[in-house]
Formats: structure tokens, C-alpha cells, sequence
């Protein structure tokens, strides 16, 4: 490869052989039958080597393909090239009065490849991403392509993939009426004696921000809708001035606070789309478990913040609702995740990984399947009970695995360990 090709983060160099950017459908087409092995980057938002095809492999990028947002304001669906991002999804679809039911905490990344990793925002009601799809459309080992429907059986195997089934070239969303939404920042919320429950559930999407140097919380921020109760949050005192997740980092790159209304995709992400959110110099895990251990899990990084504390810019903590995806890590049970904004210091920071992975152990955490984890790929598969579901649907689609690389071979089970 010519080039070098690496992730947002820098801490990932592809080592594919070459790396394409096709600029039609019918391109992407003939390269994917001729390529033997084939992985697709998406906006580079992941920090393992889930997008890497080997150095015999081909690193393709669909950004380059004609970008449509297609809205039906009937059906009340929008059908959404998948190299588009959610930022401009969401204007597009704001513009004809509809929404879509949640976003992630930063809009830059990439409609396909979120919802292909099992990405989400937060809110005990709100699924994941991957939860408004009702169709996929996929360019499969051949060239051909499949589209795949709510309905189908295979469909909860074919929206959270991992990119192992094809290139997802589409995807038809439903959307809601447009709502708007106000943003409240509350500071110094302890740990002891937190009514986990009822923080979550105080406004439609909440997440919780700390440092682990000390018990409890720097930050609450709560987003409420303006169509829903006025918030009441009696555990801790509302913000003095504007901030971000992130201690030292400038508030300005941050959504509106204050209470404000405003559109729902300008209140939902944390980070405003016209900014980038940070350079990249961070490593990032998140693990999902049970929403109801959520209590002894904060506990139990509790116990290890003196471990967590030196290598963490901010861990934080939110809430999705459960979904039938096969591979998503929210499958089957409404959870709470635990995310870890790390700094860019891999030999530092794995050894902390492995720590705070011993003390979630007891909780069956699944990691997001973009962001570092070392769970071992025999563990990974056992908390998964869809696996051999989505192993066969893998082998209908792809039966010479060309889009499946190391990463994807061991989370299946078909590589050795």
C-alpha cells in the first residue's frame, strides 16, 4: 500500500496491501468480486483492528461513493448511503420536520460503520443506533447485492455485522416527528448512596462523567425533551459555567447547555458537529453490562481507581436499552456502559484495561466491538448466545470469508486462538 492508512486515533497503521476508494457503485462492485479479502473503513472511529484485511487484503473506503439521504416523509423513513455521517444525516433530515430517536455522543462518525460496531447514545428507553434500521443493503462477495428487511429472519444477524457479511452500501432508518431538546450540566454527584435507577431515568438521554480520582461524579448531563417532563435532579447542584466531559478542554466544542432548546442533533451529541471534538490523542474502551449490576460495577472501578485514575481522561457512564441485534452488545438486556476515554499511551494503558476488565468480570460485560479490550475471543463468543446464528448467516453470504479478517475470525471462532 502507498499510502499509510491509519485510524482516528493514529494508533492503528492498516496493513492492507492496497487501499481503494471507489466513486460509483458499480466500481465498488467489480473491485469487491475481484479482491480476494476485503475490509471496509468507515470514518476510522475504531481503535482495535476490526477494519484491518491483513497485508494480503484490500482496505476499501466508500466515502468517495455518491452520498444520498433519501427521505420518505410518508413512510416517515429515510434510506441513507452508508458512508454518510450522522451529522449530515441529521440535517438532512431535520430539514423535512422528522428525527431520528437518539445520536451518539460526537456526530462525525459514519452511519455504517456505527451501527455495524453496535455504537449508541444513551437513555434508558433509547436502543442502540442499529434500533431505528428496517433495511439493509449490502454488496456481497461477488458483487451482487442483497438487501436484507426487518421481517427477515436474518435481519437481527445483518444490521450489527462487523462487517463480515459485505459492504452495507445503505441503509433505511425510521425517523420520528423533529423535537427539540434542552441540556442541563450538573456538577459533584457522590457515589455513595446513588439511586442509580432513578439518575438514569431523570430525562431522555443521561450520562455520568469522572476522572476516578475521587468517588462519584464530576458531571451529570442530563438531555431533556421539550415534549416531556421538566427535569428534577435533586442529587446534585447545576453547573456555574459552560463545560466539557473532558477537565481542561475547551467547553466551547461542546453542544448548548443551560437549558436551552434547540434541535434535537444540536442537544443530543455532546460535541458540536462544525468542531472536532478532540485530535485523536486518546485510546478508548467501553464495556455493556446488566443494567442492574450498574451499582457494584461503579463499585467495583472504584476499587481499582487508583490503577484507573493516572491513565484516564474521563470514564463515562450511560444506559441503552436492550435489542434482539445478535452481535450487539446491548443483545437480549437492557444495559449500562462503562466508557474509558484513555490517553494515547498503549504500553500504559493495556495493563490498566486487563485490570478494570478482572473487576467487571462478574458482570458479563461485552465490549464495544470497536474500542480496546483484551477479553479473550473464547470468552467474548460465550456471551454472545446468537453466535452460531450469525456464524451461519456469515457462511450463506460469504461462504469464501472474504470479509473476514483476524479480528473477525477469532470473535466467530474460525481462526486459532
Amino acid at each position: 500500500m502507498a499510502e499509510t492508512v491509519t485510524n482516528w486515533a493514529r494508533n492503528i497503521s492498516y496493513t492492507a496491501k492496497e487501499f481503494h476508494r471507489p466513486g460509483s457503485l458499480d466500481a465498488l462492485r467489480a473491485l469487491v468480486a475481484a479482491s480476494a479479502s476485503v475490509r471496509v473503513l468507515g470514518s476510522g472511529h475504531s481503535f482495535n483492528e476490526i477494519a484491518d484485511p491483513g497485508s494480503e487484503g484490500v482496505l476499501l473506503s466508500i466515502a468517495d461513493l455518491p452520498p444520498s439521504t433519501d427521505v420518505d416523509t410518508a413512510a416517515r423513513t429515510v434510506r441513507v448511503s452508508g458512508g454518510v455521517r450522522y451529522a449530515e444525516l441529521a440535517r438532512a433530515v431535520h430539514a423535512y420536520g422528522l428525527a431520528l430517536p437518539n445520536m451518539a455522543s460526537l456526530p462525525h462518525i459514519s452511519v455504517a460503520g456505527s451501527v455495524a460496531t453496535g455504537t449508541h447514545g444513551s437513555g434508558v428507553g433509547n436502543g442502540s443506533l442499529a434500533a431505528p434500521v428496517r433495511e439493509v443493503e449490502l454488496v456481497t462477495a461477488d458483487g451482487s447485492t442483497v438487501t436484507i428487511a426487518r421481517g427477515e429472519e436474518r435481519f437481527d444477524g445483518a444490521v450489527t455485522s462487523l462487517g463480515a457479511l459485505g459492504v452495507v452500501t445503505a441503509l433505511t432508518l425510521d425517523l420520528e416527528p423533529a423535537y427539540e431538546v434542552e441540556q442541563y450540566v450538573f456538577t459533584e454527584l457522590p457515589l455513595t448512596g446513588l439511586d442509580f435507577e432513578r439518575v438514569a431515568a431523570s430525562a431522555y438521554s443521561v450520562s455520568l462523567f469522572t476522572d476516578w480520582r475521587e468517588p462519584g461524579f464530576r458531571q451529570v448531563w442530563l438531555k431533556r425533551r421539550t415534549d416531556q417532563p421538566p427535569v428534577d435532579f435533586p442529587w446534585a447542584a447545576p453547573a456555574t459555567e459552560a463545560l466539557h466531559p473532558v477537565p481542561g478542554m475547551p467547553a466551547v466544542n461542546c453542544t448548548q447547555q443551560f437549558g436551552v432548546p434547540g434541535p434535537w442533533h444540536e442537544r443530543l451529541p455532546h460535541f458540536r458537529a462544525e468542531f472536532t471534538p478532540s485530535s485523536g490523542d486518546e485510546l478508548q474502551s467501553e464495556y455493556l453490562l446488566p443494567r442492574p449490576a450498574a451499582l457494584d460495577a461503579l463499585h467495583a472501578i472504584d476499587g481499582v481507581r487508583e490503577t484507573v485514575a493516572p491513565v484516564l481522561q474521563t470514564c463515562e457512564v450511560r444506559t441503552v436499552a436492550a435489542d434482539p441485534q445478535w452481535l450487539s452488545p446491548a443483545h437480549g438486556r437492557d444495559s449500562v456502559a462503562l466508557h474509558f476515554t484513555w490517553t494515547d499511551d498503549t504500553a500504559a494503558v493495556l495493563p490498566v484495561v486487563r485490570r478494570v476488565e478482572e473487576a467487571l468480570a462478574a458482570f458479563d460485560p461485552r465490549p464495544h466491538w470497536g474500542k480496546v479490550f483484551t477479553v479473550p475471543a473464547a470468552e467474548l463468543r460465550r456471551r454472545y448466545p446468537r453466535l452460531a446464528d450469525f456464524r451461519a448467516l456469515a457462511q450463506e453470504l460469504d461462504p469464501g470469508r472474504k470479509f473476514a479478517n483476524t479480528f473477525v475470525r477469532e470473535a466467530l471462532g474460525e481462526g486459532t486462538l
